[in-house]
């Protein structure tokens, strides 16, 4: 029997860079994942936006994600020879002049620290941008090519036999049954903890179903566009990200339950608009692809143990920003799980304590 330290439902983001963080740490890891091409992570654009909202607040804690994220982007690319992390400057578009001037004002007060050095609203010249009204120029930003990341990930994972493809069944988690403590798994893996990474998939886990997870659909397209200009990455309703050789990434729609599985023409044709108001160039849709986001309430991520089940645990909720969120927070999970460092309240899940009431979980789960 296959014995390891933790056991890890899920390689989306969260899974990944979790599995790296307790790697790093020497702990024997297995990591069982269901390939997905359209799970939120692989549909990503993976972009790094320390600004954003229509209120152009500066993400939470964004001066300390932003640092680790670019750090654990770059170290892949060091060890697999490959570029994951595009940095470039983001342009964020004024839609109107009180939105100008409501920006603007509040700029005196420098709540953007290091990202926006200049609040000045004249933006460079860009081809094939429309910016009638400006906008505020972001530094330290940037995108993630986060399929091809984890498809290196997956790669290294399955030929070291530290990530399996299957889908995890709970009815095959069984506590030990030899006096020590963790679980087996399908009569064949001993592991002391499980940590459920399963992203959407989460609102039915019987462990943590009581959480306020909400799936959240995001459609995006890749659209060709040769003459936009590719140096930046462009934000005014939607984002706009360069892939190189005049192919863009455009989105994201953002629909609650219920929703359509699969692409849908309501949200190709409001990407479209929303690009056309950002460019006045031709352009042509080459792909179309959805994904559901594992989205909280309070749009701070999940992280945690069972409030009664002292070796299962949860790392997810990660909504629209885990390529930013996720490197930080999984260092800090591991130095909860390891070393009793205690989360920050903020993503903690004893904020959610009063939802949860004991329950039996699912037949072979164990409680």
């Amino acid at each position: 029997m296959k014995s390891v330290d933790y056991l890890l439902i899920g390689h989306g983001i969260a899974g990944a860079t979790l599995a790296q963080e307790l790697r790093g740490r020497g702990r024997r890891v297995l990591v069982l994942d269901t390939p997905q091409p359209n799970s939120a992570s692989n549909v990503a654009a993976g972009l790094m936006n320390p600004v954003a909202g229509k209120r152009y607040a500066l993400a939470w804690r964004a001066e300390e994600l932003m640092p680790a994220a670019a750090h654990f982007y770059r170290s892949l690319e060091t060890r697999f020879q490959q570029l994951f992390f595009y940095e470039a400057p983001i342009l964020k578009l004024f839609s109107s002049v009180g939105e100008q001037n409501t920006v603007l004002a509040r700029s005196a007060d420098h709540p953007w620290g290091s990202f926006v050095p200049n609040a000045d609203v004249q933006l460079p010249q860009v081809e094939g941008l429309r910016q009638e009204f400006g906008g505020l120029r972001i530094e330290r930003g940037g995108h993630v090519l986060v399929r091809e990341a984890l498809a290196a990930l997956a790669a290294e994972g399955i030929a070291e036999g530290w990530l399996q493809h299957e889908t995890f069944a709970w009815d095959l988690l069984v506590p030990a049954t030899d006096g020590g403590t963790g679980f087996t798994y399908a009569n064949r893996v001993r592991a002391q903890h499980v940590v459920c990474c399963e992203g959407a998939a989460a609102v039915q886990n019987p462990y943590f179903h009581w959480l306020p997870l909400t799936p959240n659909q995001g459609e995006v397209l890749t659209v060709e566009c040769p003459e936009l200009s590719d140096q930046y990455v462009l934000n005014k309703g939607a984002y706009v990200v360069p892939l190189g050789n005049g192919q863009f990434r455009v989105g994201a729609t953002y629909r609650w339950p219920p929703f359509a599985a699969g692409i849908t023409p309501d949200a190709r044709q409001e990407l479209s608009q929303r690009l056309e108001a950002i460019t006045d160039r031709p352009f042509r849709i080459t792909e179309h692809r959805a994904g559901v986001r594992p989205a909280v309430r309070d749009r701070k991520p999940l992280l945690g143990t069972h409030p009664a089940v002292p070796n299962v645990h949860i790392f997810n909720g990660f909504g629209s920003k885990g390529v930013m969120m996720a490197p930080r927070l999984a260092a800090l999970m591991v130095d909860w799980l390891e070393n009793d460092v205690e989360l920050w309240p903020e993503v903690n899940i004893r904020r959610y304590s009063a939802l949860y009431s004991p329950a039996p979980v699912v037949a072979g789960a164990g409680s």
